[in-house]
């Protein structure tokens, strides 16, 4: 499988809090998500926490091809956990959290797992791409936006609408995160699509998947062929054009491409 990245922070002297990495079967997108500013929660940080969780799932994606992603993705949850539980305050409503994409090719199968708002898209041969994804986060942040439009950002009134929505996180009626609980994974959408049906395959981080489900620059169908014809630098760059002509604050934006997935 051939894999190419393209990955941008929001801001220039920004860190970028988003992760992607691939293996010769595998590929993992991972965007973090948290408040700036809570060192005194946790010490590592935001991109810390991506980049730990997306090394650690591709390990076990590397080592335990047996098993199934939901359980790899649980494991590494727990794992990254177990690494800064005893320095930071883990379970915290605004500790670090993350969403995840990742798909492996496995018996003549691309297996997939998305949690959070992160965007898998499986193009085929015939019929439009399957977009997967899971709503929830939207929804539910969707009926905070009268509360952040009359905060500034970051003030202590945004921060505190802010925090309200993110107790939300990995609670019944709320939505689901890679956070402190590896019991997240089970409310991970995931499934599988034979690899003889594909001709590609993107994750994207919500960043970057602004191009349909915020700016509606194009469809889906249309995104893939951008990625085809262009590859994911030049969905970015539409993206960031958007971003200053709609006076949107920039988010990170990753994009993995896989294509070129031979027999597996």
């Amino acid at each position: 499988m051939r894999v190419t990245m393209t990955s941008a922070a929001a801001r220039a002297g920004r860190t970028n809090e988003d992760f992607t990495g691939a293996l010769p079967t595998a590929a993992v997108l991972i965007d973090g998500a948290g408040i700036p500013g809570t060192e005194s929660i946790c010490r590592h940080g935001v991109a810390w926490y991506a980049g730990r969780l997306g090394g650690t799932l591709l390990g076990l994606l590397f080592l335990a091809q047996d098993r199934s992603l939901p359980e790899l993705l649980a494991e590494a949850i727990e794992q990254v956990t177990d690494a800064h539980r005893d320095t930071c305050a883990v379970a915290d409503p605004i500790s670090p959290s993350a969403t995840v994409a990742a798909l492996r090719l496995s018996g003549g199968l691309v297996e997939y797992v998305v949690l959070g708002d992160s965007v898998l898209v499986l193009d085929r041969a015939e019929g439009a791409p399957l977009v997967v994804s899971d709503p929830r986060e939207v929804i539910i942040r969707q009926s905070y936006l009268p509360a952040f439009e009359a905060a500034a950002e970051g003030s202590a009134q945004y921060h505190r609408v802010l925090r309200d929505l993110r107790a939300r996180r990995n609670r019944p009626g709320g939505f689901w995160l890679a956070k402190d609980d590896p019991r997240a994974a089970d409310e991970a959408v995931a499934g599988s699509c034979p690899v003889s049906e594909l001709t590609g395959a993107a994750l994207l981080s919500n960043g970057a998947s602004r191009i349909v489900d915020r700016f509606r620059l194009t469809d889906w169908p249309g995104a893939m062929a951008v990625l085809t014809s262009n590859g994911p630098a030049e969905i970015i760059r539409r993206v960031r054009q958007a971003e200053a002509r709609h006076a949107v604050a920039p988010d990170d934006a990753t994009i993995a491409y896989c294509t070129d997935f031979g027999d597996a």
